[in-house]
């Protein structure tokens, strides 16, 4: 496509559009009736196949349309067939991307139909030169009837039943008749034909017609047909191929081969005929010799017959191949390369183009309506600020049709003006306007290439709230510019489907940005979408209604339509059709009114015609005319099929589908045979006919890379659903479109069919495209992934469904491949509404929790995320549901078995599983979260960020309702006022500003000293409109409308925050300062009512740090720096109480029953019914670390807290304060909690992001707690069963934690805070460094003594400790020493003997890092990046390259033979230490890399695991130092330890990793391990000690070898370069 179209095309200012791209080989085969017949069979059998298969593997669909295939002879009662087959000719040509066309020409010329329709002048002229012969006059007129209707008048041939209403009567009553009226007919035709020619013969002599008007009446079909796709001028040939028979030994006094030529009615050979055959062969040889193939053949040999047929089906296979091949190549080549990167542009350019061709079509025949015309295109003309403009009317009033020609209005006007994008969405006429993430997806892509703005990233699109807050950045964009106008139409809104709660209408917005036009249009109560807009848009300029049209407006219609389409009308019909419509007045009605009356003659009697007075009377009507037609069972199985089906159908798919419905083709073989009884289909004239019929009402769209047919509007679809999706017939069409997509009857496999005429049951082949789950390797079957599970949960096939679907690892990970994640959701949460299964709500919500994840990555998703993502969270589950869950388990250990790359194996769950709490997780900021409110009057959650940024969201639909930017710093406080519609922020930018969150735009800005902010504190009074805002030692109050100064009080010390609290009611504004000071003031005008000093507090400490109020009893509750509690009255009461220790937050209960205190690490809850403290528990509520937040749910009794320790516990109020439940998962501290219903949501101001916790869920799937390590240092069991790491918030305990039981076990008690763990796996000795330097070593078999090594002499804290491979040298790591000991086990205590040696660096600095050998080496690595090695034996410390940054990680492998060293940089080292030098350099740049923080060697040596802080585990290949792999857990890796065939591993998350890995001999080239990843490593390599270094840097690409270095003879330095 030309670059300059495609970008009006994308500014929805193409005047010319290029059809929809096809991805379709539709061929069209023609051919004589009878004689063709063997080949015709051959080549279903042998030849369509393969070239299905060849087409499948590209991409495309293949369709056959064989007009001859199936037909009992070649007569038609409307004699519609060669229309019919030109029709689908110029389908053909129209819609095949390659071959479209093949005709089979032996010697037969075939049959001559005489034309179906006349023009008048050229009658009148036959007709004279036939008067002569009064009867053959007669009989012209008799069956030629004039139609004044058409323009000009034509003659119509008159359908066989009008003269012979018997001649294709069924009833074996009226055998006999039947047979006579069919004789009869023969008789008639021939005096037609003869009467005809020979007055077009005398006519042409004469010089009354042209050549070719004389030759219409003498042409056969097959020529007509040859013509139309080969011989037309303006006819495209590369697709058209002619395939010649000669037969050799033809003996026309044979009766077997007399079928082979034309011959007349007593059977001699029919001269004129031949003629004519000889003739055409003679000008296709002529003009297209290279089109030709010629076969020769013996036809009374059966061998040479045989060998013919199989020549000519390789030949059409190898033409038709050819033809295609050669298609795709010249697309591909006329693609600019800007088109080919982007992976979504195809798409895109065909759906705004699908919007744009439809968009003409409807304005096309648009009249009327003017003055709605000029309001619409008068707003579009406007600059201001305005809401949306919405059209709204009830169902088949006109809307899309007015919105179609607004648009088109616009276009035209704007057409030199290339300021104007105009972006156009008929929303529901294609998969991609369907629901709203794909519909504001495609718009962003769309304006952004209109404007040559980067597009979204699929970070962005893949998540539908990131999608909604690019699509209001990009209005904001377009705005600010300045120099463009975008105006977006968005045609019915009901159509949206109601995911991601389209219909709430969060994603539009309410007031459109300058230069930015909405159109809407709506029915008035589909959804309640009309209602939600008046309650956000209460402009009533902003709506217009569609009336009904008035009579005269529907003469004009009518009048103008007819006109469009070459006919007229009575005017008694005229009549007719407007005295039907005055009844309704609806444009739909019109336009069916308008169908159905241009069918209309001239002659038809006004007493047979009837037009409906609604527009579903006239759909029933139209389906009730078409079962007439076609019968009632190929009518209602056809459209049902069509209804049923979730996106639309193909026309291949639908013929696949109705040759697979037993009831179809018995109907339609009732009264004659197939033509095979091996193969069995629908024949296409049976469907082509129909098709005909239909035209207008089916359209086409585009829906999984396809193109297919949908039925024109919604009412046709509902009356369709009603009449033929009844009960059962509604179970059986999903059963049969279940069977067609899952393959079940095709390749080869025959399914029985009874067929009565021939009285008995055949087992035949349908010939139906096959349905693999991949066409090929990079070619997924988009239709069966769409179709499938749609049609087996409405069929009610539930164990199909769970087996093929649900169940089904290689289903699940091809459809999260190819259509995302977001889709595989979809399909889980449309099962589970219809059906109960808790395994497969288990496994929707493992692919909820990993979906983050799958939406982060960009390009093609390696499956084996999925295989590993399912199974690391399923594994939980796995003996609990082993017929489901247990079974998903096993089919990812039987594909990683199977897997060719390096691949990680779970053997154990270690992500979060699913069925727990957690709902999700929600993005959207990049820092963390500063403060969080709940609306109290909706359902809104407002959170404000230290970016800047705030974002409201919908609680109880997890919608985005506005991302709100204003503020240039951290928000610290925020208020919802206006019962929700508005809302005011405080920032460090020192501002606060108001918010309309009816339209998410700021109204307001005012200014404010923000220095000293820790307080920060709104109020809104909104009865005297006044904002109290208090910061620092100050409180102010603005004025809610102006923001002007009302209140300025400086009742606090400068430099020290103050606590303020404003009772509306008592109109009393509180403010309590350093030292303890109370202060009383009138509200209203700032008055001082009086003051105090708060009793029982030291003034010199009272530091009032936190507060809440308690508005029902009049009350403020302070928390003080010194653990005092103060609870005040606004009538100046005061009660207080001492804590243990500084309070950090005082909350109060939703129903102000009680307020909850923290401090330290426990929470206290009080009574607010009382004047004085009470208490509401005898006991504290306890975590291990610092209580940060809480929050109280007064309906259920409990109250929820979040902690330092980064959990979230959940208390029972009425059973003594008992610990019901703890939520794992947050993965940082919990510094905020906001609760609405049954919906708990934590923050933290440590990280991006919101978890969102269902407090009903079911407990029955928790699975065991992990364990509870924040301090990063843990040792791990070599069986995995016994993790060690010291106690949150009391470091100086060691937790002995069960895995197994999920609990702790036991507790060992150090004399000061634990700073290093090393275990001793053979020995079974724990050793212990501490902040003391003293070395504590347990037994574990037993708990009565300890042995310990005592500190130096400094008292230096042991910074970390390391044991020898065999356990027997134990280092002890000081900041400037490194003492070693020799260990044995002893009975009953470990024995430490040492220090054997001390080591003392001879670099300046502290020791970071260090690591033993067994024969007593030491390595070392420093705070500064240096790095040493020791030997005892020579007393020499060695100095090795330095790293850059500090040593955080060294480990020695199994044979000694290698270390590692990492650091807090890029860069790890595998060192030789034989040679001591480093043979290999890793530099791994990741988007969060931070450093190694541990590290193991495979017992082979083989491979090195790592851990780092972007919470990934790697291996490098110790050969060559390539990465082999990356797997991403969630959470820093603590610790790694070797398994015999893996590694396990600890996460900050408590999890034990336990995992296989399994790695090829040889890695595939092809192999890319940071397919998925944002990262880039480079390995350097010194094979040779003190030889120049060359570096070589080479990319990973395909084809090549990515883990291999290029050899260089000289054995030089390599790099490795994977991107």
């Amino acid at each position: 496509m030309d670059p300059g179209n495609l970008k009006d095309i994308l500014r929805g200012k193409a005047q010319i559009l290029a059809k929809d791209s096809s991805k379709s080989i539709r061929l069209f085969i023609s051919s004589t009736f009878s004689d063709m017949a063997e080949e015709r069979d051959a080549l279903l059998e042998r030849a369509y196949p393969e070239i299905q298969a060849f087409c499948q593997k590209h991409g495309l669909t293949f369709e056959v349309v064989d007009m001859r295939w199936g037909v009992r002879d070649y007569a038609s009662l409307d004699h519609m067939t060669t229309d019919l087959c030109l029709k689908e000719i110029e389908a053909c040509q129209r819609t095949s991307i390659g071959p479209y066309f093949i005709a089979l020409i032996g010697n037969r010329y075939g049959f001559r139909p005489m034309p179906r329709v006349i023009d008048e002048d050229e009658f009148d002229i036959l007709y004279k030169k036939v008067l002569k012969d009064e009867s053959e006059a007669q009989l012209l007129t008799h069956w030629f009837w004039k139609d004044m209707n058409a323009v000009p008048p034509t003659y119509i041939f008159q359908p066989i039943t009008v003269h012979f209403p018997n001649f294709s009567d069924t009833d074996p009553s009226h055998a006999d008749i039947q047979e006579k009226e069919v004789k009869e007919w023969r008789k008639v035709e021939r005096r037609l034909s003869s009467a005809f020619r020979s007055a077009a013969q005398a006519a042409y002599a004469e010089g009354f017609i042209t050549l070719q008007q004389k030759h219409k009446y003498y042409k056969s079909v097959t020529e007509w047909e040859i013509e139309c796709g080969l011989l037309a001028s303006g006819t495209s040939q590369a697709g058209s191929t002619i395939f010649f028979r000669e037969v050799k030994d033809m003996d026309l006094s044979k009766d077997k081969v007399s079928y082979l030529t034309d011959v007349t009615e007593d059977g001699s050979p029919d001269t004129e005929a031949q003629e004519l055959l000889g003739d055409l062969k003679a000008r296709i040889a002529q003009k297209h010799p290279d089109k030709v193939k010629t076969h020769t053949v013996e036809i009374s040999k059966q061998m040479s017959k045989e060998t013919y047929l199989q020549k000519l089906c390789d030949q059409v296979i190898a033409v038709v191949n050819h033809q295609i091949l050669n298609s795709l190549s010249r697309k591909d080549a006329t693609l600019p390369e800007s088109q080919k990167q982007p992976p979504w542009l195809g798409w895109l350019v065909q759906e705004v183009t699908h919007h744009l061709l439809l968009s003409c079509k409807k304005a096309e025949v648009f009249c009327g309506r003017q003055d709605m015309l000029n309001k619409i295109v008068g707003y579009v003309k406007e600059k201001d600020v305005r809401p949306p403009l919405v059209i709204y009317g009830a169902s088949g009033l006109g809307k899309t049709a007015l919105m179609c020609k607004a648009f088109d209005m616009v276009k035209h006007s704007v057409a030199s003006n290339g300021n104007y994008i105009l972006v156009l969405r008929l929303l529901g006429t294609s998969p991609q306007s369907s629901e709203i993430h794909d519909v504001l997806k495609s718009i962003c892509y769309q304006v952004c290439l209109a404007l040559d703005l980067p597009p979204p990233t699929p970070q962005v699109t893949n998540n539908y709230n990131e999608t909604v807050r690019f699509f209001h950045q990009i209005l904001a964009i377009v705005s600010n510019r300045k120099t463009e106008t975008l105006v977006l139409y968005l045609d019915s809104l009901d159509q949206l489907s109601q995911s991601d709660g389209a219909h709430h209408l969060h994603w539009l917005p309410k007031e459109c940005p300058n230069n930015v036009h909405i159109v809407l249009s709506t029915l008035p109560e589909e959804g309640g979408i009309l209602n939600t807009l008046r309650e956000y848009i209460i402009d009533e300029t902003s709506y217009l209604e569609v009336q009904p049209l008035s009579a005269e407006q529907g003469g004009q219609m009518i009048e103008m339509l007819m006109s469009s389409a070459g006919r007229r009308l009575t005017n008694a019909q005229q009549d007719i059709v407007l005295d039907s419509f005055g009844k309704c007045g609806q444009p739909l009605l019109l336009k069916m009114a308008f169908d159905e009356a241009k069918r209309w003659s001239s002659y038809t009697s006004t007493t047979e015609l009837h037009i409906a007075t609604s527009t579903k009377e006239a759909v029933h009507q139209l389906y009730e005319r078409l079962e007439k037609l076609h019968g009632k069972l190929l009518i209602s199985h056809a459209l049902g099929y069509i209804v049923a089906s979730r996106n639309g159908l193909s026309e291949a798919e639908l013929k696949d589908i109705l040759s697979i419905d037993n009831d179809v083709l018995s109907d339609i073989y009732q009264y004659w045979a197939p033509p095979s009884n091996d193969v069995i289909r629908i024949p296409s004239l049976s469907w082509t006919h129909l098709r005909y019929d239909l035209e207008g009402y089916l359209v086409e769209r585009q829906a999984d890379e396809s193109t297919v047919l949908g039925l024109y509007h919604r009412q046709f679809i509902e009356v369709a659903h009603d009449i033929y999706l009844s009960g059962s017939e509604k179970t059986k069409r999903h059963r049969t479109l279940a069977d067609y997509f899952m393959g079940t009857w095709s390749l080869g496999t025959k399914r029985p069919i009874h067929l009565p005429l021939i009285k008995k049951t055949l087992s035949a082949d349908r010939k139906v495209a096959p349905q693999p789950l991949w066409f090929s390797e990079d070619l997924p079957n988009l239709r069966k992934m769409s179709e499938l599970p749609y049609h087996l949960l409405n069929a009610g096939c539930t164990n199909k469904l769970q087996r093929e679907i649900l169940g089904n690892m290689n289903w699940i990970s091809s459809k999260i491949v190819s259509c995302g994640i977001n889709s595989m959701i979809k399909d889980f949460d449309m099962c589970m509404q219809h059906m109960k299964n808790e395994q497969a709500k288990l496994v929707r919500d493992a692919l909820r929790l990993f979906q983050p994840t799958m939406n982060f990555i960009e390009g093609r998703i390696d499956p084996c995320i999925i295989y590993v993502e399912v199974l690391a969270r399923l594994h939980f589950f796995k003996l609990s549901y082993p017929s489901m869950i247990g079974d998903l388990c096993q089919q990812c250990f039987t594909w990683f078995d199977q897997c060719p790359n390096p691949t990680f194996i779970p053997m154990s769950g270690f992500f979060q599983p699913p069925g727990g709490p957690l709902q999700t997780t929600l993005t959207g900021f990049k820092k963390g979260i500063t403060v969080m409110e709940v609306c109290p009057d909706k359902d809104l959650l407002l959170v404000g960020s230290d970016d800047g940024t705030m974002i409201v969201w919908d609680i109880k639909d997890i919608e985005v309702i506005h991302t709100l930017t204003g503020h240039s710093a951290g928000i610290r406080c925020i208020k919802f006022f206006g019962l929700g519609t508005r809302a005011v922020s405080g920032s460090l930018d020192h501002t606060l500003l108001l918010w309309n969150l009816i339209t998410g735009k700021k109204y307001l800005c005012i200014q404010e000293d923000h220095t000293n902010y820790e307080n920060a504190y709104l109020h809104v009074d909104e009865k005297i409109g006044i904002i109290y805002s208090a910061t620092g030692s100050k409180v102010f109050g603005w004025n809610i409308e102006s923001g002007d100064p009302i209140l300025s009080l400086t009742p606090g010390v400068p430099g020290f925050p103050l606590q303020a609290a404003v009772f509306t009611p008592q109109k009393i504004l509180m403010t309590v300062t350093e030292g303890g000071t109370l202060h009383l003031w009138d509200s209203a005008t700032g008055d001082l009512r009086g003051s105090r000093q708060l009793p029982g507090i030291d003034e010199e400490t009272a530091h009032p740090i936190c507060s809440c109020i308690v508005p029902k009893y009049g009350k403020m509750v302070v928390g003080f720096k010194n653990g005092f509690l103060a609870l005040i009255s606004s009538g100046g009461g005061v009660s207080t109480e001492k804590m243990a220790s500084a309070l950090i937050f005082v909350v109060v209960a939703d129903d102000e029953s009680l307020f909850a205190v923290g401090f330290g690490k426990k929470v206290q809850l009080f009574r607010t019914d009382s004047n004085t403290i009470r208490t509401l528990l005898d006991s504290c509520l306890e975590h291990e670390d610092l209580v940060k937040t809480a929050v109280i749910h007064s309906e259920k009794n409990i109250i929820l807290t979040g902690s330092q320790d980064e959990t979230i516990r959940v208390w029972n109020l009425s059973k003594r304060g008992t610990l019901l439940d703890c939520f794992y998962g947050m993965g940082v501290p919990v510094t905020g909690l906001a609760l609405k219903g049954r919906t708990l949501v934590s923050s933290s101001n440590h990280a991006y992001y919101l978890k969102l916790w269902n407090l009903d869920y079911d407990e029955k799937h928790k699975t065991l707690p992990p364990f509870q390590d924040r301090s990063d240092c843990v040792a791990l069991s070599s069986a995995g069963d016994r993790v060690y790491f010291p106690k949150t918030g009391d470091k100086h305990k060691i937790v002995v934690w069960d895995t197994v039981q999920g609990r702790m076990t036991d507790i060992l008690e150090a004399s000061s805070d634990v700073t290093w763990l090393e275990i001793a796996n053979r020995k079974r000795i724990l050793f212990c460094g501490l902040t003391s330097g003293t070395v504590l070593a347990f037994p574990l078999d037993q708990r009565q003594d300890v042995a310990c090594i005592p500190p130096t002499d400094h008292n230096l804290p042991v910074l970390c400790l390391s044991l020898s491979k065999q356990e027997n040298h134990l280092a002890v790591a000081y900041q400037d020493i490194i003492l070693l000991y020799e260990v044995t086990k002893g009975d009953p205590l470990p024995m430490l003997d040492g220090p054997m040696y001390s080591v003392n660096p001879n670099i300046p600095g502290s020791v970071s890092r260090v690591a033993i050998f067994e024969d007593q080496r030491i390595i070392y690595g420093l705070m500064e990046g240096e790095l040493c090695l020791f030997n005892p034996e020579k007393d020499d410390n060695h100095n090795l390259e330095s790293h850059e940054s500090k040593v955080t990680c060294l480990e020695i492998s199994t044979t000694e033979t290698y270390a590692l060293s990492g650091c807090e940089d890029s860069v790890q080292r595998l060192w030789n230490m034989k040679t001591g030098d480093w043979e290999h350099e890793m530099c791994y740049k990741g988007f969060f890399f931070q450093g190694v923080e541990c590290a193991c060697f495979s017992p082979d040596d083989r491979y090195i695991y790592t851990g780092s802080q972007d919470r990934a585990v790697k291996v490098w290949d110790v050969t060559n130092g390539s990465l082999l792999a990356v797997q991403y857990v969630y959470a820093t890796i603590t610790r790694l330890v070797s398994t015999p065939d893996g590694f396990m591993g600890t996460t900050r998350l408590g999890y034990v990793i336990e995992v296989k890995f399994k790695c090829p001999q040889i890695v595939s080239p092809q192999y890319n391990p940071l397919q998925n990843i944002k990262a880039t490593c480079t390995v350097k390599s010194k094979k040779v000690k003190n030889t120049s270094n060359k570096t070589v840097q080479s990319e990973a690409k395909p084809g090549k070898k990515w883990w291999k270095c290029k050899k260089q003879t000289t054995k030089t330095s390599q790099i490795c370069h994977i991107v």
